[in-house]
């Protein structure tokens, strides 16, 4: 062994530098081969390597290779990221004793690398190579977003505290700074609220401008075209900061009039911005009328009814300063008599009437014509301004709703190894469509009784460079399928394949595992056991259609095919189809009683008696005040003589322990499926198809923390509903309670997939509207709910067409909403409950939007009760039931 690599091998890292210093360059590549086996031999272990050790190799291996490319790639290897040592003397003093052209070429390479491979002391090696050589600055994204990272903080007592004390004599500035518009995702780093305003990025760069360092101009500019590039909001906002604290002049704005016209169409806080300058430039007589218009086109057709008002203003005052605009004011402003919003709508009549008479009657044809987009309840102040005809016959209301969801049957099995291996492949790349995680479970197992070599090899090149691990922190999920391909093919251990009876040391059990994710891991435990050994020649559990149902006679024909075979299903497989088979099914009874296995038998029963009871679930009564938590249910399954448990006991129906656990009312401490534990997943209705109700009740947590309860807003639970609504079975609190959390979550994705939901149980007459509406009103009175984000799901709903099925939800809740004092944002749910009550004829007063109008006044919250109070009362009496 030579005494560098001995050096290695202990961690000397000062004695590795020492051995290098007094060898030649071919002495060193000579060392290469020993270095690249020790590397190698470490590797699968690397984590327990001392980190001097790890030192020691990585200086030694990179001052070894004389490619410059070949050094590069050694040093910044991603087994070495972790070891956090570029700022080591021993590193620098090794790599400044190389030939210059050599350093700089390993530094361009380095500063190539994507941002993802760059850890917390790259930039101060990069740095020092680059100032050390005098190569040219690297320009590349990962090296300016390091640069605008490592400038930022003070990290050393060396440095000065201020960032401008830094960038002061910079020699980096001048180049870099012209990359921070090009670079995605800077513009978030340039305010940082936790330092004082003025040692903030945006701050600095404008010292650097009036010190001529860069230009001002060119930085204007720049701030402009970042700004059209549109992106994020929060990157968007560092650039937005700068510009505002540059603060153009109207001379330096004037020249860049068609970027702040553009603007008009990007973020909300932008156009704010964009719309502010043009008012300026405009009170200064720097704007021309048809720029104007142009900008009203722009920005009337925006929902964000602050701008929407603000341009109505500035229309507005533009005509009360020259009267010779009034016509092109007039005309741009009935550009929003199609606006969504009625006060919008309202605002721009009022602009109409104010200017109409300056405007001449030449401006009369097309504001008649845009009238036509006015809402209904304009209508009148449209006839009596502009000459229209307000008794206008309107059409029959119709309901459009999606059409009902049917289930499609599901194809046969997989014919042949190839296609398990394909279908196995879809699923590890992210496909986890429940039907092709069956279909692939029941392939491994029938092809492993046909032909376990055949399948072996055509899994080979999926099982290549798959890895299966523990679930140790993480629930079950199909694509754990992994671990039954895995038991097939030889490549887990004995001891890592245990049946469903050894649960408890499974490793597919980890410490976030769901009640769903325990049943999967059964299924999953019970397959790899059978597939080790003699497996049966296909499962029972695979459903016959889309929404995971299994057709009883499909079950009971696959079960007299094991008992011709002389054989006996698995307990978990049988439980699981037991769970998904379709019932009534008196046919298939009759032919089930036909069986004489025990499984037979205990199939029959269990067609015979019904299978599992339906949930019943209740919200509890009584006034919901903050603090108090509306959506805690009280369930149960409805009395069964079978359930034959003790006192306080959950019923186990004869099935499986994690199959009872997932069917039963009474689950042991809290349901793990909530906060951060909770990820939609499309399998776990699949697992009971014709139970929704039981389904929805154990979600019911995963959908409150989505909806903010508890202080998370997490992401993505709400994609289980509409797979649960076109699910079967009763639909009643549990699965409308869910729901009404889904309809007021944060992100739009997942409000979209509610509002799904709620059209899908409108299509198949499953929606009980009052029973949503009351939920709702529940959990908005508590807390749990924010009405602006429910009432904009329910407008989305409303907008699709579905105006009786939103109106039926309102209704029930408005009483409560209004009731004492008006939740916030109720002004929103009661403008759209006018729209909705307008278009499909709602009938009848409801006391509390009445009592709210009478008290008069110019809120909006008042003005949209007295517009709903008027379309209900003139709509007539209500009809009977």
């Amino acid at each position: 062994m030579s005494a560098l690599l001995a050096a290695v091998r202990r961690g000397d890292v000062a004695g590795t530098a020492a051995e290098l210093a007094g060898l030649t360059a071919e002495q060193r590549r000579a060392e290469l081969p020993e270095l690249t086996a020790l590397r190698r031999e470490q590797r699968p272990e690397w984590w327990a390597v001392p980190a001097d050790v790890r030192a020691a190799l990585m200086i030694a291996g990179t001052a070894c290779h004389s490619a410059p490319a070949a050094a590069a790639g050694w040093l910044g290897g991603q087994d070495f990221r972790a070891v956090g040592n570029w700022d080591r003397p021993e590193l620098r003093a090794v790599l400044d004793a190389l030939p210059v052209r050599w350093r700089s070429a390993v530094a361009a390479r380095l500063a190539e690398r994507p941002a993802r491979s760059w850890g917390w002391t790259d930039f101060q090696l990069l740095e020092h190579l680059v100032l050390s050589t005098g190569m040219a600055v690297p320009v590349s994204d990962a090296f300016v977003t390091e640069w605008l990272r490592h400038r930022r903080w003070w990290h050393a007592p060396a440095r000065p505290r201020l960032l401008w004390e830094r960038l002061e004599h910079d020699p980096f500035v001048a180049v870099l700074v012209p990359r921070l518009f090009e670079v995605p995702e800077t513009g978030a780093q340039l305010v940082d609220e936790r330092v004082a305003a003025e040692d903030r990025w945006t701050s600095c760069l404008v010292r650097l401008a009036e010190r001529g360092t860069v230009e001002r101009a060119d930085l204007i500019e720049r701030c402009l075209a970042r700004l059209l590039r549109g992106g994020r909001a929060n990157d968007q906002r560092g650039f937005l900061a700068l510009l505002q604290e540059l603060a153009p002049t109207p001379a330096e704005n004037t020249g860049h009039l068609r970027s702040y016209l553009a603007l008009l169409d990007g973020l909300s806080t932008v156009a704010g911005h964009a719309q502010r300058v043009l008012v300026e430039l405009d009170t200064a007589g720097l704007l021309g009328p048809d720029l104007l218009t142009e900008a009203a086109e722009r920005v009337l057709f925006r929902t964000e009814k602050k701008l929407v008002k603000a341009q109505l203003s500035w229309l507005d005052r533009s005509a009360r300063r020259d009267p010779r605009r009034a016509g092109a004011v007039v005309l741009a402003a009935a550009g929003a008599f199609g606006h969504p919003d009625r006060s919008a709508q309202e605002g721009a009549l009022k602009v109409v009437a104010r200017h109409l008479k300056a405007a001449g009657d030449a401006v009369l044809p097309e504001l008649r014509a845009a009238a036509g987009l006015l809402d209904p309840a304009h209508h009148a102040r449209a006839a009596e301004l502009l000459g229209v005809r307000a008794d206008r016959p309107e059409e029959p209301y119709q309901e459009l709703l999606p059409p009902p969801p049917v289930p499609r049957p599901l194809p046969g099995p997989l014919g042949s190894p190839a296609e398990v291996a394909e279908e196995l492949a879809a699923l590890l790349q992210g496909d986890l469509d429940p039907a092709a995680f069956e279909r692939t479970l029941d392939g491994l197992v029938r092809h492993a009784h046909l032909d376990r070599a055949a399948l072996a090899d055509a899994l080979e090149p999926v099982l290549q460079g798959q890895a299966w691990a523990s679930r140790r922190w993480a629930d079950c999920t199909p694509a754990d399928l992994l671990y039954v391909a895995a038991a097939a093919t030889g490549r887990l251990a004995p001891d890592q394949i245990l049946s469903a009876r050894g649960a408890s040391r499974s490793p597919l059990r980890g410490q976030r595992l769901t009640v769903f994710g325990a049943q999967l891991a059964a299924r999953l435990e019970e397959a790899a056991w059978q597939v080790r050994g003699d497996p049966p020649p296909y499962l029972l559990a695979p459903p016959t259609d889309t929404t995971g149902a299994l057709a009883a006679d499909a079950l009971v024909e696959r079960l007299a095919g094991y008992e011709a075979a002389g054989l006996t299903p698995g307990e978990v497989d049988l439980g699981q189809a037991m769970l998904r088979v379709t019932l009534p099914a008196p046919a298939a009874a009759e032919a089930a009683a036909e069986l004489t296995s025990p499984a037979g038998r205990r199939l029959a029963a269990w067609l015979r008696e019904g299978g599992l009871p339906h949930l019943d679930a209740v919200l509890p009564t009584g006034p919901a005040e903050p603090g108090h938590r509306p959506g805690r249910l009280r369930w149960w399954h409805r009395e069964d003589r079978r359930a034959s448990a003790p006192k306080g006991c959950a019923p186990t129906y004869g099935l499986p322990a994690d199959a009872a656990r997932l069917v039963s009312p009474q689950p042991a401490g809290r349901c793990p499926v909530e906060g951060f534990w909770f990820t939609a997943a499309a399998h776990w209705t699949a697992m009971l198809p014709g139970h929704r109700e039981s389904v929805a009740a154990r979600l019911r947590e995963g959908l409150a923390g989505a909806a903010g309860v508890g202080g998370y807003e997490d992401r993505g639970a709400p994609q289980a509903l509409p797979l649960l609504a076109e699910s079967g079975g009763p639909a009643g609190p549990a699965l409308h309670l869910v729901l009404g959390y889904g309809l007021g979550t944060r992100f739009p994705e997942d409000r979209a997939a509610a509002v799904d939901a709620l059209l899908v149980l409108a299509a198949r007459g499953d929606l009980d509207g009052a029973l949503l509406g009351t939920a709702l009103a529940r959990l908005a009175r508590a807390g749990e709910l924010k009405t602006n984000r429910l009432a904009a799901a329910l407008r989305s709903a409303a907008d699709t067409g579905a105006y009786r099925t939103v109106w039926s939800v309102l209704a029930p809740a408005l009483p409560a909403l209004l009731a004492d004092k008006p939740v916030h944002a109720a002004a929103d749910l009661l403008a759209l409950a006018v729209d909705c009550a307008r278009r499909c004829a709602a009938r009848g007063p409801i006391p509390e939007v009445t009592a709210l109008a009478e008290r008069g006044g110019g809120a909006r919250l008042v003005k949209e009760a007295t517009s709903l109070a008027q379309v209900l009362a003139a709509q007539g009496a209500p009809e009977s039931a």
